[in-house]
Formats: structure tokens, sequence, C-alpha cells
């Protein structure tokens, strides 16, 4: 086969420079904004499925996504994907997809697909040892050239950021939300998020908004956490920056929607994304912050990489009702006035 192709070579060489002229003028075509909308409608589809244990029209549904975006998935959905193909026990399906995201270098994450209980229908599968080790050399590749002292850093911030707030549910169920131990762990919240703040600060003023190719997944998403809870005036300076790393592919855009909201609502504005909830301190019953062109948030929320805001404030036990959100809206915002 070396010999065939060596002779091909040759025989084309003198029309190369025509060939390349030809490349020069091939302009990938880029996914539109209704495309990515149906993508990530079809994904969060397939998703609810699989949580109801569907997994045959999970894993169907991830296909029919698929088709949308030509290549340009994301590669946690086809992890996903691979994960419903092997619930139904349709094995080379599963496989397929977890190739597909292996081979490209895309997926590193060792821990958890070697501790997966959805792929132990692959596990007896010769294919099964090529993919881990396929995962494997991924992650090593991917660690090469992080800053491990930063990394280890980042870690710890990640661990005070999220562990308290993990709590706070417990504490609150235990003490009740207007007792004294609420009290004290918000106060401890808060302290840590000062110390851990100025660590972030120093990293970002120093050295700007890292990607994960230097600071790793979570150590990229660390940054947006500690400044996502942060005063104001530091949410304000740092928005620029975070929408600058997003152009740069260091920063998700997710994360810039969620900020986005934040600093819209504290300045009162209304939210873009409906990421940010609201809670009536008498009856303590949560509800969706006003939201700007609320009948459009789903479109909008696509187009970031969001699920359906449904979706997102299930976790609240709120059911959307985009009339319902008006009506309260404007009697929120007639209470300001």
């Amino acid at each position: 086969m070396k010999h065939i192709l060596i002779l091909v070579i040759l025989t084309i060489f003198s029309s190369c420079k025509n060939t390349e002229k030809k490349k020069e003028n091939i302009v990938e075509r880029v996914p539109t904004s209704e495309e990515r909308a149906k993508y990530a409608e079809l994904k969060t589809e397939a998703w609810n499925l699989y949580e109801n244990q569907d997994y045959l029209a999970s894993a169907k549904k991830y296909s029919e996504a698929f088709t949308i975006l030509r290549n340009k998935e994301n590669t946690n959905d086809r992890y996903n994907a691979a994960c419903s193909w092997a619930l139904t026990n349709q094995i080379d399906s599963s496989f397929a997809q977890l190739f597909r995201i292996a081979e490209k270098g895309n997926y590193s994450n060792y821990g958890h697909i070697t501790t997966d209980g959805d792929l132990n229908a692959l596990h007896s599968d010769k294919r099964w040892n090529e993919v881990l080790n396929l995962v494997k050399s991924n992650k090593e590749k991917a660690e090469e050239n992080l800053d491990k002292p930063l990394v280890a850093i980042l870690d710890t911030v990640y661990q005070e950021d999220q562990g308290l707030r993990r709590q706070i549910s417990e504490v609150e169920e235990k003490y009740g939300r207007d007792s004294d131990e609420m009290r004290m762990h918000w106060k401890t919240i808060r302290e840590k998020d000062s110390i851990n703040l100025i660590k972030i600060q120093k990293i970002l003023d120093e050295r700007g908004w890292l990607g994960q190719d230097i600071i790793g997944r979570q150590g990229n998403m660390t940054l947006f956490l500690v400044i996502q809870h942060s005063p104001i005036e530091i949410q304000q300076k740092y928005l620029p920056m975070i929408r600058d790393a997003v152009k740069k592919n260091n920063a998700r855009s997710s994360s810039l929607a969620l900020l986005e909201d934040r600093v819209a609502l504290r300045t009162g504005k209304r939210q873009i994304y409906g990421s940010q909830i609201g809670r009536n301190q008498e009856t303590g019953e949560f509800y969706v912050s006003p939201i700007e062109n609320p009948e459009k948030v789903d479109e909008r929320r696509y187009e970031v990489g969001l699920g359906s805001l449904q979706e997102y404030i299930s976790n609240w036990n709120i059911t959307w009702d985009v009339e319902k959100h008006k009506e309260m809206t404007a009697k929120l915002e007639a209470e300001k006035k």
C-alpha cells in the first residue's frame, strides 16, 4: 500500500499547486443558529429519554441529533450515546461512538470511563481494552503541558467553592432556612469566597483566562465559578475577559451566559438566558428571575449550548409558564419603583 501511495503522489505532483489553490477556496460550513438550536433540542430529548430509562429511543434520538451538526457535535453527547447503545446491548453501535471520540483525541476522562456502569456490557469485548488504551493515551497527552502546581491550587479552590455549597440543602433541611446554623454556613462560604477570589484574581491579572490546555477542564471551570460568586464590581471587571476567552475557546459559552445573566440582574436589567433563580423570602418558593423576551429564551439558550429552560428549572421544582412569568415580572418590577 505504501508503494501505491508514493506512485500516486508522484503522478499528481505536477498539479499539486492547482489542488492547493482549490483547497484554499474551500470554506468549512459553519452550522446555523437554527441548526445548533435543533441539535440542542434533540440532545435534550435524548438525555430525558435516558433518564426515563428508554435507552433505545435515547440512542436513536442522539443519532438524529448528530446528523444536524455534521461532525461538530459535543464529545460528551457522543459518550452519552455510547452509554445508551450499551444499555440496549447494541455493542457495535456503542463502540462506534467511543472510537469516534477516542481516536480523535477528544475524550480523555479515563477515570470516568473505567468506572461507568453503563458500559459494563462492553467489558468482555476485545475492543474494550483498545478504547481504554486510546483514552489513557489522550489523558496522558492532555496532561503533558498542564501547569501542575496551578492545577493543584485550582483543585483546592474548586473543592472549597463547591463543597460548601453542596451542603446548603442539608444544613437548611436539618436546621431551617433562618437558623443560626444556616447563617453561620453562609458566613463560612463568604469568607472562603473572599480568600479564593484573591487567588483567582492574581491568576487572571497575571496570566489571563487560561484554557483547558493549561489548567484542565476543572481548573478552567474554577475560574468561572469564583468570578460568578464574586461582588458585582468584580464580575463587571472580568466580564470582557471571559467574553474574549470564549472567542479564543478558552472558556465555555454557557459559562459566559450565566455571568451575563448575573451581571444584568445585578445592574437592574433583565436576564437573557434564564439562569438566575430567585426565592420568595416569605414563602420560600423559587422562581425564575425576570427574563428579557421570555418567549425566545430557549432559542437563546440553545445557541450557547444550554438545554431547555424547563429542564434547567425543574431542579427547583419550577414549571415554566411564559404568561405567569410575565405577570410575576411586572409585579416584581413594580415593587422596585
